[in-house]
């Protein structure tokens, strides 16, 4: 038996389709699909061919159908995102609002509070250094 709504081949228990979570009406062989408050009933798709041209277009219908929170960071994203939190004072702002859950993407907040960790770090490493005055003997050695 295979999903009417994605085509992916379905376990003979299953009860929703693994791929697209569509509901399966088992006894009936036929699939539901919950818009709203109605459900919709769709005869099960049975054919090898309709599976195989399904599959070319899993890899977009997956990526279009992830939550806005979960949506992944471009590189230009995290690049962009580096630059903004280097700025002193407004960036810094900005980047305890993000670390501290004011967005809701999921991805853009773990990375916020990953450069938040490292920027803590690296200002107890440089207060360890003045505390101990090894800091001073480096910059005084480079003169």
């Amino acid at each position: 038996m295979y999903c009417a709504k994605c085509g992916k081949e379905l376990e003979k228990d299953a009860k929703f389709c693994v791929n697209c979570g569509t509901a399966v009406n088992a006894k009936q062989g036929e699939t539901e699909t919950k818009k709203g408050d109605e459900v919709q009933t769709t005869p099960a798709v049975n054919s090898q061919n309709t599976n195989q041209n399904n599959k070319t277009n899993n890899n977009s219908f997956s990526y279009m159908n992830i939550p806005y929170e979960y949506k992944p960071i471009s590189m230009w994203g995290y690049f962009g995102y580096e630059i903004l939190f280097a700025i002193p004072c407004i960036g810094w702002i900005l980047l305890l609002v993000f670390a501290l859950g004011g967005t809701s993407n999921k991805n853009l907040q773990n990375f916020a509070a990953s450069y938040f960790c490292i920027l803590i770090i690296l200002v107890i490493i440089i207060a360890i250094l003045i505390g101990t005055g090894a800091l001073g003997v480096f910059l005084y050695e480079i003169r």
